[in-house]
């Protein structure tokens, strides 16, 4: 049922019955059980619609089932607290959005009545579901919402102005703001008008205590409010903060009574205790702005908006002193809205990572995650134009903004408008740098242009040309190479993923600043014991070239050996692959699985991990992956070029076909050896390619430090 539908019903009901002109009680009653009869509130999680489609992923599903069962017996995991002061209607409708709004999360509805006098108590006291407090004499905001969190049973205090309506998720997506970030102290929702204008995408607050709502006026699903960010504060009508650090603030300041300034105040005082303020837009509250306090800064409430202000400056006047001025956001607002941020990085790749998929996805989306994680100001903007898919979505709720520009005018006009505003540009790959490195140092002349090659592409080409002895192909390696070389030579700063290649820019181009940013990677650990394995695997996306001739070469040429000696044993191939790659390399011991999301069966399963590449670049992250799991590898020289890895040490390096086969044969009957290789894989990882040593290096290529 559409809100205009609802608020007729209402308004037709709503006609108050006088006897002797006293409200009929029974009538408002009969009035709000018929505009509510057709659903039911209820304190406890709701099923998800299937048919509308699931907007939580199984592990924050999991996290919100952890938190809830954490809660003793009957204790919900938060209070959904609604200050009211008349306006039964807006009331009524609030409540029957709350009832019908999909929700995992368990939580109780607290309504202070502040001292109505439109029959708004009678009326709910007819509701079993809603915990009624009654005040005689009205208060305020402030003393109303102190008061329902007084009374409170949740983990989680969740303060919900009674003219707004809530979509589907918003509470859930509210407390896993708060959830996921043990840093995060308060979060609040994106609020939306009536008519589909954006309100709020979080608040700013300036140097002289003025406040604003940025991106007032604009569309509420602009990327620039649709990524989850560190605000000053978040407006009251919808906010959720958990109970024990609310108290130990002392609940909103009584100085701001009745209202204004007490949710800014709320914010800097969590933020004061070394807390975030987060906005999260995956909350959607639309929010009739102005029916409780008015919008005449001259009567009623609205007039102590001045007077909490200069309170306000009074209390935070230092904390301020780091804060904007007003002028300077007229002049340059996207600066104002992440002030805090030490500097922005426009970062550009063909298309947004897929860490689940391949490992240079993984090495993206992780180097997004600690430039994020150090305070910079991160933008994605993947040049397919892909923004809208799940892959998306998981940028902008790590806190990336997404820039939505496919074509070239799109990003003419988008670096005209913002060019100046980038300390540094991040061109990934040779196809996105050539295209894009002209446009970025004429249109953000102030950028430092950093060129991310993921690996030497000319270096990949130049060895598959070598390997099948093709001219054709030696001359597209060629030409690759200069352009690539040139690439390097117009960049400021170049990234590698290893020495080696750092080595082989370094030889061809001194002058040339080259960095090192490898593969990261999670250390998940060693789970299952040598004598509980059995099977090889071999990880590789067939979309990758070396990954095919890969499989081929193990397929022909080394699993007739593997057969004569190690019988019974199947291999399994893991990657996205087509079906001719299902059908050209599935055998009775050879099973192609395709995509397979959670990698950690195999790598718990399988006692050995194949990796005979011929040709490539970079570094491996089939070889990384493994390891990260104690898996111990089997690799051609190729594999692991540039990885710091000792054959015999870390892991058993073999090119020929029967060389090959010998290794695996060896490692999978040597418990000793496979543990030793294991331990040794695991401890490469962690100093190599984990999230501590490229957090460093990272630090080192692009400095930072909070303002």
């Amino acid at each position: 049922m559409s809100s205009t539908s609802l608020s007729q019903r209402i308004r037709r009901r709503a006609r108050l019955v006088w006897d002797n002109g006293m409200l009929s009680v029974r009538a408002l009653r009969m009035r709000i059980l018929g505009v509510l009869s057709a659903s039911r509130m209820a304190v406890s999680p709701q099923p998800a619609d299937a048919d509308e489609g699931e907007s939580l992923s199984v592990s924050e599903e999991r996290m919100l089932r952890n938190a809830d069962h954490e809660q003793s017996v009957g204790i919900p995991l938060a209070s959904v607290i609604i200050p009211v002061y008349n306006h039964c209607d807006d009331t009524l409708r609030c409540l029957r959005a709350l009832s019908r709004a999909r929700t995992r999360a368990s939580f109780e509805i607290i309504v202070v009545d502040d001292g109505s006098s439109d029959g708004t108590a009678e009326a709910l006291q007819a509701m079993p579901e809603v915990r009624l407090l009654r005040r005689e004499r009205n208060a305020g905001f402030v003393a109303a919402c102190n008061a329902g969190a007084e009374a409170a049973h949740g983990r989680f205090l969740v303060f919900l102005n009674n003219d707004t309506e809530v979509a589907d998720d918003w509470l859930d997506t509210l407390l896993l703001a708060l959830l996921e970030d043990r840093s995060c102290g308060l979060a609040g929702s994106k609020l939306i008008y009536p008519d589909g204008v954006l309100q709020e995408a979080g608040g700013i607050v300036f140097s002289d205590a003025r406040a604003s709502n940025y991106g007032r006026g604009e569309h509420p699903e602009d990327p620039r409010f649709n990524y989850k960010r560190e605000v000053d504060y978040c407006s009251g009508a919808a906010i959720a903060i958990e109970r024990d650090l609310f108290r130990v603030i002392g609940g909103f300041d009584t100085r701001y009574a009745p209202a204004y300034y007490e949710d800014t105040d709320l914010a800097f005082s969590v933020r004061a205790r070394g807390l975030k303020v987060i906005y999260q837009p995956r909350s959607r509250v639309t929010h009739y702005e102005g029916r409780t306090a008015g919008t005449d800064p001259d009567h009623g409430v609205k007039r102590f908006q001045q007077r909490n202000r200069r309170l306000f400056l009074e209390k935070w006047s230092k904390a301020l002193q780091d804060h904007p001025s007003a002028e300077n956001c007229a002049i340059n607002a996207v600066r104002c809205a992440d002030h805090r941020a030490c500097s922005r990085v426009l970062v550009m790749d063909a298309s947004c990572p897929r860490p689940e998929r391949d490992s240079g996805s993984m090495r993206m989306f992780n180097m997004l995650a600690l430039l994020k994680e150090a305070h910079h100001h991160v933008m994605f903007w993947p040049t397919d134009g892909d923004t809208h898919g799940a892959a998306a979505h998981a940028l902008e709720h790590a806190g990336i903004e997404l820039v939505r520009a496919a074509s070239e005018r799109a990003a003419l006009r988008w670096f005209f408008a913002h060019g100046r505003t980038l300390d540094s540009v991040i061109l990934s790959r040779l196809g996105v740098a050539d295209r894009f490195m002209r446009m970025a140092k004429r249109y953000a002349p102030t950028a430092r242009i950093v060129f991310d090659t993921v690996d030497l592409h000319f270096l990949r080409l130049e060895r598959g040309a070598a390997l099948r002895d093709h001219a054709g192909a030696r001359r597209e390696a060629e030409a690759l190479k200069r352009r690539e070389l040139a690439c390097v030579r117009k960049a400021d700063v170049t990234l590698v993923v290893s020495k080696h290649e750092l080595d082989v820019l370094s030889e061809m181009i001194p002058s040339a600043d080259v960095q090192i940013l490898a593969n990261v990677h999670d250390i998940h650990g060693r789970r299952v014991s040598f004598a509980d394995r059995r099977d090889l695997v071999f990880l590789g996306n067939f979309e990758h070239e070396p990954n095919v001739d890969a499989v081929q070469f193990l397929a022909e040429r080394i699993m007739p050996f593997l057969r004569t000696r190690l019988d019974g044993v199947t291999l399994h191939v893991i990657g996205h692959a087509g079906k001719e790659h299902v059908g050209e390399f599935s055998g009775e011991d050879v099973v192609v699985h395709g995509f397979v999301e959670d990698l950690s069966w195999f790598m718990d399963q399988c006692r050995v991990a194949l990796a005979p590449l011929r040709y490539g670049a970079g570094v491996k992250g089939k070889v990384n992956m493994a390891m990260s799991f104690g898996l111990p590898v089997v690799a051609s020289s190729i594999a692991v070029e540039g990885m710091a890895l000792a054959d015999g040490r870390d892991v058993l390096v073999a090119d020929a076909p029967e060389a090959f086969s010998d290794a695996v044969t060896r490692l999978y009957r040597d418990g000793e050896l496979w543990q030793k290789l294991s331990d040794a894989g695991l401890d490469n990882v962690r100093r190599h390619f984990s999230h501590e040593r490229a957090r460093h290096a990272l630090g080192r290529i692009f400095p930072s430090a909070r303002p």
